[in-house]
């Protein structure tokens, strides 16, 4: 019985590798000419969000910025499904951006979630680590935008729930990070007590990806095999929380159930929820795939 969960690892790598295609001079091409386009998309915009931030209104640039970051994450999604990077099929998405004062709770497979989802809602808030607010790619506009850093925590779900109240839905991923074990990490608080504090609905946003490019520890430039299929569907709807630990609960033992035996399953390893997982763990199913 030992090696049983070896043998359909094993088995699953083989499927992954016999149903996509090896990495050729295409997907070279795209990851070398695509990840700086992205660079180039935020650093434009950047050079428009910093004067900004000075001149305008504080609520006319808010609006802008949110805008302004909007509009650059859908040209680059346009990009890479024209060039055949990604099979999207992101037609749920059509109908966020009529979601307002609510928190959008994804599960976090890939660093382009939040480049996806923030591509369908021009009045989207995020919270995002601290240190990303002074970067120069992604600094200005963010403060422009008014994105919420996730330190210091009182101030975080402060911020988090003025922005919900504004009406502005809010995207914070309850992994806290981005999935290391199959199906999903063991999931934090933040989504319930902001919440509770907002007397906001919590929406679920469902991810499924066959790749593992851009997952957790993923070396920016290492070429995957292409196309990846990428699909995002509406989940269940949560009602403003009362208790946290038992809404987290809940929220978890749902997207355990929703994504179990999911396209996921084929490259994120199973074992220990707790997100100790390693690079290496990950990329084991696909390393005859991509190499």
């Amino acid at each position: 019985m030992a090696g049983a969960p070896i043998t359909r690892d094993l088995e699953r790598a083989k499927i992954a590798h016999a149903r996509t295609p090896r990495a050729g001079l295409g997907a070279y091409l795209t990851i070398y000419l695509g990840v700086p386009l992205l660079g180039l998309i935020c650093l434009t915009w950047s050079l428009v969000a910093l004067p900004a931030g000075v001149l305008l209104p504080k609520r006319f640039g808010t609006a802008l910025g949110r805008r302004g970051i909007s509009g650059g994450f859908r040209l680059y999604v346009k990009v890479l499904r024209l060039v055949g990077a990604y099979r999207f099929d992101t037609r749920a998405l059509e109908a966020l951006q009529r979601e307002t004062g609510v928190v959008i709770a994804p599960n976090h497979p890939s660093l382009i979630d939040a480049v996806i989802l923030l591509a369908h809602h021009p009045n989207m808030v995020c919270i995002m680590k601290t240190s990303l607010k002074r970067n120069i790619f992604l600094g200005a506009g963010a403060r422009l935008a008014r994105f919420v850093g996730n330190t210091p925590p009182r101030r975080m779900i402060g911020d988090a729930v003025s922005a919900v109240r504004s009406g502005a839905a809010l995207l914070l991923f309850p992994e806290g990070t981005r999935t290391r074990h199959d199906p999903v990490n063991s999931f934090q608080l933040t989504v319930g007590a902001i919440a509770k504090h907002a007397r906001a609905p919590v929406l679920t946003v469902l991810i499924e990806t066959d790749s593992a490019y851009l997952g957790k520890g993923w070396p920016l430039f290492r070429v995957p095999a292409l196309p990846i299929t990428y699909q995002v569907r509406f989940g269940r709807r949560f009602p403003p929380p009362s208790d946290v630990h038992q809404f987290t609960r809940e929220l978890e033992d749902y997207f355990r159930t929703q994504l179990r035996g999911s396209p996921l399953s084929g490259w994120l390893p199973s074992g220990d929820p707790s997100g100790s997982g390693s690079f290496t763990d990950i990329t084991e199913h696909q390393r005859n795939r991509d190499e």
